[in-house]
């Protein structure tokens, strides 16, 4: 299967203290920092050591979590860097998964009105989605990414060994974004997620599989980074998701998002089916796969109103419409898609009674 062109700034490496290293000789002595969180700074940052002793690099942490991902976090990194001397000249090096490079992307992006950044992503969702294409954000008044800036990282590195820190749980939610990016847009990449074999990870032939699905997110970006158009394409399932995502949370039930994202994409195929004619064996084969690998988060009708209330939230929305991106067949997406009430609704039973 071949790729499109990967923009140059996303690195693939199993040397990643190497790659960090020309990176970060190219800024001055005293302005080089990384933001970590608890996890990846037992689990990943000691093979960096030597260089984060070497080149005097400042580190901090925040703690992990969703609910971190908050103004609190961005200013106790904000108060790291004023103390430290950091100034627009100056690098901050993010470590985590998405939440932490969001937020590490929001902090460098603000900060002195902007200075560089790379992501190190660790886990399948950074490493896919998150720590790509210049989306930055954190999380106000219980709505998920609510304020944020497009900028892009000076460099992403992608090192698959990284991976092997994460929970199984957590590499299925990194999945679910490849998932989406094959169902967009690519279906030979759809139908080698379907042959990869989850039992049994192969982390050498995961990197190929990775540059996939990378490619069809960066060609997204690239094409219309403000999302302003076709970018609107890598929203499919997340309109629905985001709102189960927020839903979960709110309900003391929290869902990791890739999760949250397939069940939006499982209501969202029933709509692309009523709405684009996608084919309605395909999303009784992809229902019942998604439905045996993620399960389901349990909801009633009397959720539906709720539901549909944070769906009016959505930042793609325009006017009093919910925007939604759906798909008349694997990898042809019709984007500024509307939807009725009633047909939503009747989208939340099919995935209810699944």
């Amino acid at each position: 299967m071949t790729t499109s062109k990967i923009h140059s700034n996303i690195i693939f490496s199993q040397k990643v203290a190497d790659e960090l290293e020309k990176i970060v000789k190219q800024y001055p002595a005293g302005k080089r920092f990384l933001l970590t969180e608890e996890t990846p700074r037992q689990l990943c940052l000691p093979q960096l050591e030597k260089l984060i002793d070497d080149y005097g690099i400042q580190v901090t942490s925040i703690a992990g979590g969703e609910t971190n991902k908050s103004i609190r976090s961005v200013e106790k990194v904000w108060e790291f860097l004023s103390k430290n001397g950091a100034d627009r000249k100056s690098l901050l090096i993010n470590i985590g998964g998405g939440m932490l490079t969001d937020l590490g992307g929001f902090v460098a992006s603000t900060f002195k009105r902007g200075m560089a950044f790379v992501n190190l992503p660790t886990t399948l969702l950074a490493q896919v989605d998150a720590s790509l294409g210049g989306k930055t954000g954190i999380n106000f008044n219980g709505l998920k990414n609510e304020i944020g800036v497009f900028n892009e990282p000076d460099a992403v590195i992608i090192n698959t060994g990284f991976l092997k820190t994460i929970d199984f749980q957590n590499f299925l939610s990194g999945y679910a974004e490849m998932l989406k990016h094959g169902l967009i847009k690519n279906p030979a990449h759809w139908d080698e997620l379907m042959n990869y074999s989850l039992a049994n990870i192969d982390y050498d032939a995961l990197q190929e599989i990775i540059a996939h699905s990378v490619a069809v997110k960066d060609w997204h970006v690239q094409n219309d980074l403000t999302e302003k158009n076709i970018r609107k394409a890598l929203n499919f399932g997340h309109t629905v998701g985001h709102a189960f995502e927020s839903y979960a949370l709110h309900s003391g039930r929290p869902i990791l998002h890739g999760y949250a994202v397939v069940y939006g994409m499982l209501v969202e195929l029933y709509l692309s089916a009523k709405v684009c004619g996608f084919n309605q064996n395909q999303l009784k084969t992809i229902s019942q796969w998604m439905l045996k690998v993620y399960g389901k988060f349990d909801i009633t009708p009397s959720d539906y109103d709720s539901l549909y209330e944070l769906m009016t939230h959505d930042k793609k929305n325009e006017g009093s419409r919910i925007n939604f991106t759906l798909i008349s067949e694997i990898g042809q997406v019709a984007i500024n898609q509307d939807c009725s009430k009633e047909l939503i609704f009747e989208a939340l039973d099919f995935y209810r009674e699944l």
